[in-house]
Protein backbone atom coordinates (compact mmCIF):
# COMPACT_ATOMS: atom_id res chain seq x y z
CA UNK A 1 0.00 0.00 0.00
CA UNK A 2 1.14 3.54 -0.60
CA UNK A 3 0.74 4.49 3.05
CA UNK A 4 3.57 2.79 5.03
CA UNK A 5 1.63 2.89 8.31
CA UNK A 6 -1.43 1.34 6.70
CA UNK A 7 0.76 -1.32 5.12
CA UNK A 8 2.35 -2.28 8.43
CA UNK A 9 -0.97 -2.33 10.24
CA UNK A 10 -2.52 -4.43 7.50
CA UNK A 11 0.37 -6.88 7.74
CA UNK A 12 -0.29 -7.44 11.44
CA UNK A 13 -4.10 -7.02 11.38
CA UNK A 14 -4.27 -6.89 15.21
CA UNK A 15 -2.52 -4.18 17.24
CA UNK A 16 -2.08 -4.82 20.98
CA UNK A 17 -3.05 -1.73 22.98
CA UNK A 18 -0.68 -1.72 25.94
CA UNK A 19 -1.12 0.05 29.28
CA UNK A 20 2.04 -0.22 31.37
CA UNK A 21 2.36 1.12 34.89
CA UNK A 22 5.83 -0.40 35.32
CA UNK A 23 8.40 0.19 32.60
CA UNK A 24 10.30 -2.82 33.90
CA UNK A 25 7.63 -5.03 32.34
CA UNK A 26 8.33 -3.68 28.85
CA UNK A 27 11.18 -6.01 27.97
CA UNK A 28 9.48 -9.32 28.87
CA UNK A 29 6.27 -8.06 27.29
CA UNK A 30 8.13 -7.30 24.08
CA UNK A 31 9.53 -10.83 24.05
CA UNK A 32 6.00 -12.20 24.50
CA UNK A 33 4.67 -10.09 21.62
CA UNK A 34 7.42 -11.27 19.28
CA UNK A 35 7.06 -14.91 20.38
CA UNK A 36 3.31 -14.70 19.80
CA UNK A 37 3.67 -13.33 16.30
CA UNK A 38 2.36 -9.83 17.03
CA UNK A 39 5.53 -7.71 16.99
CA UNK A 40 3.67 -4.42 17.25
CA UNK A 41 2.08 -2.33 19.98
CA UNK A 42 0.33 0.91 20.77
CA UNK A 43 1.59 2.09 24.16
CA UNK A 44 -0.96 4.39 25.74
CA UNK A 45 0.28 7.66 27.23
CA UNK A 46 -2.04 7.39 30.24
CA UNK A 47 0.56 6.34 32.81
CA UNK A 48 3.65 8.17 34.17
CA UNK A 49 5.82 5.25 33.00
CA UNK A 50 4.50 5.39 29.43
CA UNK A 51 7.43 7.17 27.79
CA UNK A 52 10.00 4.98 29.53
CA UNK A 53 8.06 1.83 28.65
CA UNK A 54 7.71 2.94 25.03
CA UNK A 55 11.44 3.65 24.86
CA UNK A 56 12.24 0.16 26.15
CA UNK A 57 9.94 -1.51 23.61
CA UNK A 58 11.08 0.70 20.74
CA UNK A 59 14.71 -0.24 21.43
CA UNK A 60 13.92 -3.76 20.19
CA UNK A 61 14.36 -3.67 16.39
CA UNK A 62 11.92 -6.57 16.03
CA UNK A 63 9.04 -4.43 17.31
CA UNK A 64 6.91 -1.79 15.58
CA UNK A 65 5.81 0.50 18.41
CA UNK A 66 3.66 3.61 18.53
CA UNK A 67 2.21 5.92 21.16
CA UNK A 68 -1.51 5.99 21.93
CA UNK A 69 -3.89 8.38 23.68
CA UNK A 70 -1.81 11.29 22.42
CA UNK A 71 -3.80 14.50 22.81
CA UNK A 72 -1.26 17.34 22.60
CA UNK A 73 1.74 18.57 20.68
CA UNK A 74 3.90 18.10 23.77
CA UNK A 75 2.93 14.45 23.98
CA UNK A 76 3.77 14.04 20.29
CA UNK A 77 7.26 15.37 21.00
CA UNK A 78 7.73 13.08 24.01
CA UNK A 79 6.46 10.08 22.08
CA UNK A 80 8.79 10.70 19.15
CA UNK A 81 11.72 11.26 21.52
CA UNK A 82 10.94 7.88 23.11
CA UNK A 83 11.06 6.15 19.73
CA UNK A 84 7.41 6.03 18.65
CA UNK A 85 7.07 5.13 14.98
CA UNK A 86 3.45 6.29 14.83
CA UNK A 87 1.02 8.30 16.95
CA UNK A 88 -2.59 7.44 17.79
CA UNK A 89 -5.14 9.92 19.16
CA UNK A 90 -8.54 9.16 20.72
CA UNK A 91 -10.12 12.01 18.76
CA UNK A 92 -9.40 14.34 15.87
CA UNK A 93 -7.11 17.30 16.64
CA UNK A 94 -5.85 19.47 13.81
CA UNK A 95 -3.02 20.63 16.06
CA UNK A 96 -1.83 17.10 16.74
CA UNK A 97 -2.20 16.05 13.09
CA UNK A 98 -0.30 19.08 11.83
CA UNK A 99 2.46 18.67 14.41
CA UNK A 100 2.89 15.02 13.53
CA UNK A 101 3.33 16.13 9.92
CA UNK A 102 5.89 18.72 11.00
CA UNK A 103 7.99 16.18 12.90
CA UNK A 104 7.54 13.44 10.30
CA UNK A 105 5.66 10.79 12.25
CA UNK A 106 2.54 9.03 10.90
CA UNK A 107 -0.64 9.79 12.83
CA UNK A 108 -3.82 7.79 13.31
CA UNK A 109 -6.46 10.23 14.64
CA UNK A 110 -9.69 9.01 16.19
CA UNK A 111 -13.16 9.67 14.80
CA UNK A 112 -16.58 8.79 16.17
CA UNK A 113 -18.90 10.52 13.71
CA UNK A 114 -19.25 11.34 10.03
CA UNK A 115 -18.63 15.01 10.85
CA UNK A 116 -15.27 14.21 12.47
CA UNK A 117 -14.37 11.97 9.56
CA UNK A 118 -15.11 14.77 7.11
CA UNK A 119 -12.86 17.08 9.16
CA UNK A 120 -10.09 14.48 8.92
CA UNK A 121 -10.56 14.21 5.16
CA UNK A 122 -10.35 17.99 4.89
CA UNK A 123 -6.85 17.65 6.38
CA UNK A 124 -5.86 14.92 3.96
CA UNK A 125 -6.22 12.09 6.48
CA UNK A 126 -7.87 8.93 5.15
CA UNK A 127 -6.58 6.39 7.70
CA UNK A 128 -8.40 6.81 11.00
CA UNK A 129 -9.11 5.14 14.30
CA UNK A 130 -12.82 4.38 14.92
CA UNK A 131 -13.17 4.88 18.67
CA UNK A 132 -14.74 3.77 20.97
CA UNK A 133 -15.87 1.15 18.48
CA UNK A 134 -18.18 -1.03 20.55
CA UNK A 135 -19.85 1.91 22.29
CA UNK A 136 -20.53 3.50 18.90
CA UNK A 137 -22.51 0.52 17.66
CA UNK A 138 -19.81 -2.00 16.85
CA UNK A 139 -19.11 -3.56 13.49
CA UNK A 140 -22.58 -2.82 12.03
CA UNK A 141 -22.13 0.91 12.74
CA UNK A 142 -18.66 0.93 11.19
CA UNK A 143 -19.88 -0.98 8.16
CA UNK A 144 -22.56 1.68 7.61
CA UNK A 145 -20.12 4.55 8.10
CA UNK A 146 -17.53 3.07 5.77
CA UNK A 147 -20.10 2.54 3.04
CA UNK A 148 -20.51 6.28 2.51
CA UNK A 149 -16.78 7.06 2.71
CA UNK A 150 -15.15 4.87 0.06
CA UNK A 151 -11.40 5.12 0.19
CA UNK A 152 -11.23 5.73 3.93
CA UNK A 153 -9.46 3.03 5.96
CA UNK A 154 -10.24 2.29 9.58
CA UNK A 155 -8.61 0.84 12.69
CA UNK A 156 -11.49 0.22 15.11
CA UNK A 157 -10.50 0.19 18.78
CA UNK A 158 -12.39 0.19 22.05
CA UNK A 159 -14.18 -2.73 23.65
CA UNK A 160 -13.08 -5.19 20.99
CA UNK A 161 -12.49 -8.75 22.15
CA UNK A 162 -11.10 -11.86 20.49
CA UNK A 163 -14.67 -12.94 19.79
CA UNK A 164 -15.68 -9.60 18.26
CA UNK A 165 -12.54 -8.91 16.23
CA UNK A 166 -13.47 -11.09 13.21
CA UNK A 167 -16.68 -9.12 12.63
CA UNK A 168 -14.58 -5.97 12.22
CA UNK A 169 -11.83 -7.60 10.18
CA UNK A 170 -14.46 -8.82 7.71
CA UNK A 171 -15.21 -5.21 6.77
CA UNK A 172 -13.21 -4.36 3.61
CA UNK A 173 -12.35 -0.86 4.85
CA UNK A 174 -10.78 -2.17 8.08
CA UNK A 175 -6.99 -2.33 7.96
CA UNK A 176 -6.53 -3.71 11.48
CA UNK A 177 -8.18 -3.76 14.89
CA UNK A 178 -6.77 -2.51 18.16
CA UNK A 179 -7.38 -4.45 21.35
CA UNK A 180 -6.04 -5.14 24.81
CA UNK A 181 -7.42 -8.61 25.46
CA UNK A 182 -4.04 -10.26 24.77
CA UNK A 183 -2.10 -7.76 26.92
CA UNK A 184 -4.50 -7.37 29.84
CA UNK A 185 -2.84 -5.29 32.58
CA UNK A 186 -3.71 -8.02 35.09
CA UNK A 187 -1.73 -10.56 33.05
CA UNK A 188 1.23 -8.17 32.83
CA UNK A 189 1.11 -7.45 36.57
CA UNK A 190 1.05 -11.19 37.28
CA UNK A 191 3.98 -11.82 34.97
CA UNK A 192 1.86 -14.23 32.91
CA UNK A 193 3.94 -13.81 29.76
CA UNK A 194 3.36 -17.36 28.52
CA UNK A 195 -0.37 -16.63 28.58
CA UNK A 196 0.19 -13.35 26.77
CA UNK A 197 2.26 -15.18 24.14
CA UNK A 198 -0.54 -17.72 23.65
CA UNK A 199 -3.20 -15.02 23.35
CA UNK A 200 -1.05 -13.11 20.84
CA UNK A 201 -0.54 -16.26 18.80
CA UNK A 202 -4.30 -16.80 18.66
CA UNK A 203 -4.90 -13.16 17.74
CA UNK A 204 -2.31 -13.34 14.97
CA UNK A 205 -4.44 -15.99 13.28
CA UNK A 206 -7.59 -13.83 13.10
Amino acid sequence: MADPLAGLLEAHRVVPVVVLSDAGAASPLGEALVAGGLPCAEVTFRRPAAAEALRALAADPRLFVGAGTVISRDQVDRAVAAGARFVVSPGFSRSVVHHCGDVGVPVLPGVATATELMAALDEGVDLVKFFPAQHLGGAPALRSLSSVFPGVRFVPTGGITAELAPSYLDIPAVVAVGGSWMVDPALIAAGSYEKITALCAAAALL
